[in-house]
């Protein structure tokens, strides 16, 4: 099992961070995401594995200047 924005959701093998934002309706260009409190840039989200016990956040990017 895995913690996605508060949910907990069972974690296969071989699931990336990708398919769990498919998975789950996400509009993944819409949000950033964090595994484990760690910043995952879009790019590495489909080689990001995911593993049991790990939390994922999605949260709206927030551009300063």
């Amino acid at each position: 099992m895995l913690t996605f924005n508060d949910l907990t959701l069972p974690c296969p093998d071989g699931l990336t961070l990708a398919q769990l934002l498919e998975e789950q309706g996400v509009d993944a260009a819409a949000v950033a995401t964090a595994v484990n409190g760690q910043f995952v840039p879009r790019p590495q989200r489909g080689a990001t594995p995911l593993k049991p016990q790990d939390t994922v956040l999605t949260f709206q990017a927030i551009v300063g200047g």
